[in-house]
């Protein structure tokens, strides 16, 4: 069965359904799984983690992989880079976010919205919001990592944001040959522009990431686009 919304929106509608009626947050989560067709939020949930599109785009990728998630605000690409990450933790391998965007509390938030308890893989994820973020930075702190980890950056637009920091290209490639040489997965999360038109296409594509700087864009191996629960995803030829 579809869900209606994403997991993270229905559980925002359950928030602002026990708040207006006054009645505990588990009731109004049984009560928003009940129009979804389910008994009970466990039972929805649980079908949920089942399905996620992270699901079935985690197997592949492989060790080495550059991978681009881009979307329009407000329509999940950090959620989904959180859930390959998960993806990853249930495997056993380890998972590093940094993030130029959010606080350490805010990246836990949002794990917590997508049905995972932080502490469930408290030896094996790393958040990093340092404002020192940089390709050079996230090579030095992952630099002793095992092959396999995942690395989400959080985004790829804001990492040249410092004037002393390279060009964009330059960090990716440099980003490109250290997960190669290490054995990693890192995952880049990207904005997409503003003309945009969903009525055009269903899902933005790479000429549709926003690029305030230059970037050679046939640097990534995967890439992932989503609009509207919409999400599609190729691997470059």
């Amino acid at each position: 069965m579809k869900l209606s919304a994403p997991i993270y929106h229905l559980k925002r509608q359950a928030k602002r359904l026990s708040r207006e009626e006054g009645i505990p947050l588990h009731a109004a989560l049984d009560r928003i799984a009940a129009t979804e067709g389910f008994s009970a939020w466990s039972m929805l949930a649980a079908k949920a983690a089942a399905a996620t599109p992270a699901n079935r785009l985690f197997p592949q990728f492989k060790p080495g992989d550059l991978v681009l998630v881009g979307a329009r605000p407000g329509q999940g690409k950090t959620l989904m880079s959180l859930e390959l990450a998960v993806e990853a933790m249930k495997s056993g391998s380890r998972a590093a976010f940094f993030s130029l965007e959010y606080t350490e509390k805010d990246v836990l938030d949002r794990l917590r919205a997508i049905g995972v308890e932080p502490v469930e893989f408290d030896k094996l994820f790393e958040v990093d919001c340092s404002d020192a973020i940089s390709a050079d930075y996230i090579v030095k702190q992952m630099a002793a990592v095992p092959r396999g980890t995942v690395v989400v950056i959080d985004y790829l637009q804001l990492l040249d944001q410092r004037r002393e920091n390279p060009d964009l290209t330059v960090q990716v490639r440099a980003l490109k040959s250290f997960a190669r040489d290490k054995g990693l997965i890192v995952v880049f999360i990207s904005q997409v522009d503003r003309s945009y038109d969903p009525s055009v296409k269903p899902c933005p594509d790479l000429s549709d990431v926003r690029l305030p700087n230059p970037l050679d864009l046939t640097l990534f191996d995967k890439m992932c686009f989503m609009n509207n629960s919409e999400v599609q995803f190729r691997a470059a030829s």
